[in-house]
């Protein structure tokens, strides 16, 4: 992007489009779930508090906040902590722009490391189908079978068909009418050059790992300028989480449904706010759909037991939601290029 004091309207435009986004999803999420009502009339068939999410109890804002920043670098990389290592990188590379001559050498380096890690990535996709295929059947063979799978979607297919349902119309009206309407792309074009992508993200359910694929079929097969797509894209894999924060907030409602507690407008603004946030803090900490789940419950007060009646097919959805987060990210590229 050049000098990092000419960075402000940039940054100003992508966070705008990320908290917009993220905030029309919950809100397409929470419209959907009072239509649908999926909790209603399903029995809750889990008295405690999965072992995952026991002890989570006690993680805030503050939490989150203080996971923006890592006392060690080396310690956060091997942890997949990638949240601290974006906003180190955002300081080191500013930095950089503003020592002149030595700077630019620094970058040129740099430059260069990305471009052979790209050419890996290259190498690699070739095997993809295969890898994908592989991925897949080994969920599918560790939820017990087709059949097995089938019977839990069934258990509560309403509220996965919700999930789904929000997920659709956020993904196939909502960014293709905001891609059209700011870049005059073709949205059809620009969702075909993203397949590799977006299959990625399927397959791992992780919008990082899925990054350099992301960042090759941006700036490869749509045109999308290298500054915009390695500015927005490797921030919205941390920060940009619309299927997440909608997700979760279908989840809650489902929740409230299923032990029949009312919520009304003003739980269902705090619904709102607090998935919205808790999206884009999501990839600070480990288990973090978790981890931020708990926060949007707390908030409204339910218990954290009713997250175990979902655990049996979040796989999936896990899978549906991030392959959504990878195509916001995406579009938020060509919007900010």
């Amino acid at each position: 992007l050049g000098d990092i004091r000419n960075v402000g309207k940039t940054g100003l435009i992508t966070l705008t489009y990320f908290m917009a986004t993220t905030g029309i999803a919950v809100g397409i999420g929470l419209v959907l779930v009072n239509i649908m009502k999926p909790g209603v009339a399903v029995e809750m068939t889990v008295d405690k508090i999965p072992e995952n999410v026991a002890g989570k109890e006690a993680i805030g804002i503050t939490d989150i906040l203080q996971s923006f920043v890592s006392p060690n670098l080396i310690q956060s990389m091997a942890n997949m902590e990638i949240l601290p290592i974006i906003i180190f990188s955002l300081v080191f590379g500013g930095v950089l722009t503003t020592l002149g001559e030595p700077g630019k050498q620094a970058i040129v380096f740099f430059d260069t490391v990305n471009n052979a890690i790209m050419k890996i990535v290259h190498l690699l996709m070739y095997f993809a189908p295969v890898g994908v295929f592989a991925l897949i059947a080994s969920k599918l063979g560790a939820a017990g079978g087709g059949d097995l799978f089938l019977a839990e979607l069934t258990k509560i297919g309403k509220y996965a068909w919700t999930v789904v349902l929000a997920l659709l119309v956020h993904s196939l009206f909502v960014l293709p009418t905001i891609l059209f309407i700011v870049t005059r792309r073709n949205p059809l074009l620009y969702f075909k050059n993203l397949t590799a992508a977006l299959t990625t993200a399927f397959s791992t359910a992780s919008s990082s790992a899925t990054l350099p694929v992301t960042i090759e079929c941006a700036e490869e097969n749509n045109q999308v300028s290298r500054k915009a797509s390695l500015f927005v894209l490797p921030l919205g894999a941390t920060v940009n989480m619309n299927g997440t924060a909608l997700y979760e907030a279908v989840a809650v409602m489902f929740i409230a449904q299923m032990m029949g507690i009312e919520m009304g407008f003003a739980e269902q603004i705090i619904v709102l706010i607090t998935a919205t946030l808790a999206g884009i803090g999501a990839a600070g900490i480990p288990e973090a759909g978790l981890v931020t789940m708990v926060m949007v419950l707390q908030a409204v007060g339910l218990p954290l037991e009713g997250i175990g009646m979902l655990l049996s097919i979040d796989w999936f959805l896990d899978r549906c939601r991030t392959t959504l987060n990878v195509w916001g990210d995406s579009v938020g590229a060509a919007v900010v290029n």
